[in-house]
């Protein structure tokens, strides 16, 4: 068990600073000296960012063992 936890550790450290660095670097596209764009396009963009975000953490959850069973 101890081999899986390290392996989800090792992994999900590289793959956050990852994204981290990606998000820092989108950030670069910020300059308007250098680039043009319109506040929908950012919009855009954040919002597919949040549901792309919203979708992954989804699947993190763990179901809620304190319900009474239904039928």
């Amino acid at each position: 068990m101890e081999k899986r936890k390290d392996n989800f550790k090792r992994l999900a450290e590289r793959r956050t600073n990852e994204v981290l660095r990606r998000v820092k670097i989108l950030g670069n596209c910020s300059n308007r000296s250098s680039y043009d764009y319109s506040e929908e396009e950012v919009n855009k963009i954040f919002a597919e960012i949040e549901k792309k975000i919203r979708e992954v953490k989804a699947k993190f959850t763990f179901p809620n063992r304190d319900r009474a069973f239904k039928l």
